[in-house]
């Protein structure tokens, strides 16, 4: 089988870590179209001694540390918290292995294997990682959910981490009118609602009036992962990992503080 068949099953995936690692589209499929074009001009630098999918992110994580970090730097005058300075001093292998093990699912050993290193200081960088991340500067937080059960997970996740939910929506509806009663400083959205309506809609609505950080839970990723309009740097698939949306959620937030922006 060629390594383009191979790969090709993995590209969504891989642009979706290349989105969470970079904290935008653009520069994440950057990076995704360099490393098919390394591949094409040299077949032979992709790995056999791992599975195509860890081999795909092996290769894209050399070619991201060859260049360096492409980081939103942010603004010279935007006030800065402590927080704040500790997220910027968090080093790019712990993000990395955080973002393998908690977003893309891979095991201890597989991350291991990506980021050649042994599965015990990848489980280190995962534990450094998760705890500098995991220190945010609390927001307000909307969840979209109509699966009440559901919901609570979310819900209780989020309060974990230190945020305050201030309301679940469970229709398009209630989500703009929860909204205009309490400005959230991240969404947490399905894009199937109860009634019918759509979150993603809705998101799109919230997004017309207010700057803030979106992450989908949903169990149809493949709706926006399609390339054909502007697609969520953070994307959650159910059935859901808690540690997944916890490393989402911090690094939404950390994303967005890094580009200056103000959560409410």
């Amino acid at each position: 089988m060629s390594i383009a068949k191979e790969i090709a099953p993995h590209l969504p995936y891989l642009r979706r870590f290349a989105r969470a690692l970079s904290g935008s589209q653009a520069s994440g499929d950057a990076y995704v179209v360099a490393t098919l074009e390394a591949l094409v001009a040299d077949p032979a630098s992709f790995p056999r001694d791992v599975p195509p999918k860890p081999g795909l992110y092996r290769v894209f994580l050399q070619l991201w540390s060859s260049v360096g970090l492409n980081e939103m730097a942010p603004s010279a005058d935007v006030e800065r918290s402590a927080v704040e300075r500790n997220l910027d001093a968090l080093t790019p292998r712990p993000r990395q292995a955080f973002l393998l093990r908690t977003v893309e699912g891979f095991s201890i050993e597989e991350v291991g294997e990506i980021m050649m290193i042994s599965s015990a200081e990848a489980a280190g960088l995962v534990q450094s990682a998760g705890q500098e991340i995991a220190e945010q500067v609390a927001t307000d937080v909307l969840i979209i959910e109509d699966e009440p059960i559901i919901a609570l997970d979310i819900e209780t996740m989020v309060e974990e981490l230190g945020h305050r939910v201030t309301g679940v929506a469970r229709t398009h509806r209630e989500a703009i009118a929860l909204v205009a009663k309490k400005r959230p400083g991240l969404v947490l959205a399905d894009i199937q609602l109860a009634d019918g309506s759509s979150g993603l809609d809705a998101v799109n609505e919230i997004l017309g009036s207010i700057d803030v950080p979106v992450i989908f839970i949903t169990a149809y990723p493949e709706r926006l992962l399609t390339g054909d309009r502007p697609e969520p740097a953070f994307l959650i698939t159910k059935p859901f990992q808690p540690e997944a949306v916890k490393a989402a959620i911090s690094q939404a937030l950390f994303f967005d503080r890094r580009a200056g922006r103000k959560a409410a």
